[in-house]
């Protein structure tokens, strides 16, 4: 704030620069006891340099007159208007006689008393006003004018722009008035910038007039300032917002928002600014209340400046900030309204204090002026940004207040929407992969490997899935599916087809059967959700539907069935490199309803790969589904790799740039059990051929080293044969299988379906498969094209290698 000097202060500088005399106006508007500056130099007094002209007059030894910037002992800039006059001692030493008062500059006459009242309206007009001759050379100036240009008008007079000041942009106004001189037309023209005689930067409109004759000969030219600050700074407000409402918020990402803040105020109107949140709103939760004059912790977030690698910070961004209690700060976090504290606030010069880092920064790059502005959305604070200027010399007005209020309750929105997404995306991500499988299981009939990628858009996470599941017989189910949308609906749709399957695989259906099964699934679903639980939440996009692919694979016969409810189709490369796709029924998406699913079925050499995916692989912006497939074959061609390699490979060649869509790959090499790890007899359809089955399981049991197993398969290849016997048709087959378990299937050419049902004490049957499942570690049974097949599973005895698999 600008002050004027007391009555009676004076200053006398002496030789050196040091301060000779300091008189009490002096220590009353700086504050500075005598003994405190006598002696010292007089520069030290400045908050800002002497403007050009000063500097040459005090170098050249002509008194002068000029607005200075001096800092005042508690740190406040004082804003004065000096007028300095030379003088030389008893050894001829030059002095200078620093006063308060002001010049007397006049306009074309030394006794402005006698001049017209023309001439008296022009020298005191409290606009700058200069009359120029046709050469372009001063010839009158009044008082404001001469205080702009900081000299008086007898010392501009007779000289050029140009030659009173040879630096831009004085040598454009020179030019322009050349113009005018030339042309006879007027000119208007609009600068910002800090004038000779002055501390401040100011806008000004100027208008440079030709002066006719009456016979309209252009004789000079005149110049008439007016200071437009307040309109300038009016403008670059109104432009700040506008710019703050393009280009705040165009992600929801919480540290991005608070960047593109600070990049909004720099550019505006702010020299430098941080973004401080509350840690809680940091880490995308619920915000917490701010407690009123206790000390708080925040989070920096995000900080811009003028100066390159804002050399103005005291804290890294991402470390913590404590704000004392009863500082400007923590008083705006906890009232929720902006401050402007005065550079002499006592809160304000605790908050400095109270961290060394923090003065040093203050003093070293002259921080003149703050503002403390809360981010408030929805009721509730968010965090706090502050707005600083030292290279702006103006201070921030009431009017910048109200400016950083209103970007910062814009910002807080986006910093609140960007918070609530972060929250709710990670409780997606979270739910998402809690039922997606952890890592690839052991398994003896084949070997598998995948990839998930999450959409890295910045859009909420998908419905894609995938799974590995074991079935009887060693058989091993694959299946890679895409719930429609996005978000926490499209995740736990996900979860509940992903249980649907796992059960529908335990019940061992076909692939095209499951796939029915799944889609009446997903009819329910939609039905029990309806359109207006859809309309309530965020993707009210249309009906719950998702695509689906689904394989069974048997070690023991290398065949693999599978069936598609509108995804993709499998890759497959055979042993000696080959790419194809498997030209498979396309079939419905899940939830049309209505329509059948077809299954085809093919024989898989040993170490064939299947790559199973979603459409987020080979579908991305700029390219259509046959590019993608042409480059998912490309990169699946070749030597066969390991696989964890080779779903590198896919993802480096297929992924031109960031996913639009979640990405699911799964590749699966294929293993054959062989027939030292199978045995198979077919048996007549008579009671005596029991005896015979469990004969043959007892010396097959021998050749395996299994003989610790014999007595529980004995028994059970005795109950599953007899039921197969009594209640089942021809033909009948006994088949061991020596897997990571020894597994005992018993099949028939009957689709009946057996029961286990608790036999009474004087029932003569009925305890076959009770003591199946007592003896058995798992039991079952599934429909096959011929009938049916019971199974059951025993753990091999210790340390007995499992046998028949072969691995690639």
């Amino acid at each position: 704030m600008e002050e004027r000097i007391p009555e009676g202060s004076a200053v006398v500088v002496g030789a050196g620069g040091l301060v000779a005399v300091w008189s009490t106006g002096a220590q009353r508007l700086l504050g500075y006891e005598p003994a405190e500056v006598v002696g010292r130099p007089a520069a030290g007094l400045l908050a800002a340099p002497l403007p050009g002209p000063a500097r040459r007059h005090v170098a050249e030894g002509r008194r002068c007159a000029v607005e200075v910037a001096l800092r005042h002992r508690d740190g406040d800039r004082v804003v004065v208007r000096l007028q300095g006059t030379p003088l030389l001692d008893a050894g001829g030493e030059r002095m200078w006689l620093v006063t308060g008062a002001p010049p007397v500059y006049a306009a074309g006459r030394d006794e402005p008393g006698t001049a017209a009242l023309w001439d008296l309206t022009l020298v005191q007009l409290p606009m700058p006003v200069a009359v120029y001759d046709r050469e372009a050379r001063l010839v009158a100036a009044n008082e404001a004018m001469a205080r702009v240009m900081g000299r008086s008008a007898a010392e501009m007079r007779g000289l050029t722009l140009r030659e009173l000041e040879p630096r831009p942009p004085f040598d454009e106004f020179d030019r322009l008035q050349r113009q005018v001189l030339r042309t006879g037309e007027t000119v208007f023209h609009e600068a910002h910038g800090r004038a000779p005689g002055e501390v401040r930067e100011r806008s000004w409109s100027m208008f440079l007039s030709p002066l006719k004759d009456r016979s309209g000969a252009v004789q000079g030219m005149s110049a008439t300032v007016f200071d437009t600050t307040e309109q300038y700074w009016a403008r670059r407000r109104l432009a700040v917002l506008n710019d703050a409402s393009l280009r705040i918020g165009s992600t929801l990402d919480v540290t991005r928002t608070a960047e593109e803040l600070t990049e909004v105020a720099v550019a505006g109107f702010a020299d430098f600014v941080t973004v401080d949140l509350l840690e809680s709103v940091a880490l995308g939760d619920e915000p917490e209340p701010v407690p009123p004059a206790v000390a708080v912790t925040v989070r920096r977030t995000a900080q811009r400046s003028v100066l390159e690698g804002c050399p103005e910070a005291v804290v890294a961004t991402g470390d913590t900030v404590s704000y004392p209690e009863d500082t400007p700060p923590a008083l705006a976090l906890a009232a929720g309204r902006g401050a402007r504290p005065r550079p002499r606030d006592p809160g304000l010069l605790k908050w400095i204090r109270s961290s060394p880092a923090r003065a040093e920064t203050m003093a070293r790059h002259r921080i003149h002026s703050v503002m403390m502005v809360p981010l408030r959305a929805r009721g509730v604070t968010l965090g706090l940004v502050h707005f600083m200027r030292h290279r702006t010399t103006q201070p921030f007005s009431e009017d910048d207040l109200l400016l950083a209020e209103e970007i910062a309750a814009r910002a807080a929105v986006s910093v609140d929407n960007a918070r609530r997404y972060t929250r709710e995306r990670r409780t997606a991500l979270a739910l998402q992969r809690s039922l997606l499988p952890e890592r690839p299981p052991e398994l003896s009939a084949m070997q598998v490997a995948y990839r998930y990628l999450p959409t890295g858009s910045g859009a909420d996470v998908g419905g894609d899935w995938f799974d590995v599941i074991p079935l009887s017989g060693a058989r091993v189910a694959l299946v890679v599916g895409d719930v429609v949308g996005h978000g926490i609906r499209a995740t736990a749709t996900m979860g509940r087809l992903r249980t649907a399957v796992r059960t529908l695989a335990d019940v061992d259906l076909a692939p095209d059967e499951l796939l029915t099964q799944l889609d009446d699934l997903v009819l329910r679903l939609d039905r029990e959700e309806g359109p207006d639980v859809r309309g309530r939440g965020e993707e009210a996009s249309g009906e719950v539907g998702a695509t689906c692919l689904y394989a069974v694979y048997d070690p023991v016969t290398r065949r693999c069935a599978l069936a598609r409810a509108g995804h993709p189709p499998p890759a497959l490369v055979t042993p000696d490199g080959a790419v194809r796709l498997l030209d498979l029924p396309a079939g419905p998406p899940l939830g049309l309803g209505g329509l059948p699913f077809e299954a085809a079925e093919v024989e898989l050499p040993e170490g064939s790969l299947l790559a199973l995916y979603t459409d987020g692989l080979v579908g991305a912006a700029g390219r259509d589904m046959e590019g993608g497939l042409a480059l998912l074959r490309r990169s699946l061609s070749g030597p066969a790799r390991p696989l964890e390699d080779t779903c590198d490979q896919v993802v480096r060649t297929v992924l031109t740039g960031r996913p639009a869509d979640d990405i699911v790959l799964m590749l699966a090499r294929t293993c054959a059990l062989g027939d030292a790890g199978v045995r198979t007899w077919e048996l007549p359809r008579d009671p005596a051929g029991v005896a015979r089955a469990r004969k043959m399981a007892v010396e097959q049991l021998d050749a395996w080293g299994l003989t610790e197993a014999a007595f529980a398969t004995e028994l059970i290849v005795s109950e599953l044969v007899t039921n197969a016997v009594r209640y089942g048709d021809d033909p009948i087959v006994l088949r061991l299988i020596r897997d990571s378990s020894l597994i005992c299937e018993v099949s028939d050419g009957s689709s009946t379906a057996p029961h286990l049902r608790r036999a009474r004490g004087y029932d003569e049957g009925g305890r076959g498969l009770l003591l199946v499942a007592q003896i058995a570690e798992r039991w079952g049974s599934r429909q096959t094209p011929g009938g049916k097949t019971i199974w059951a599973e025993q753990p091999l005895p210790a340390e007995t290698p499992s046998g028949g698999a072969s691995r690639r």
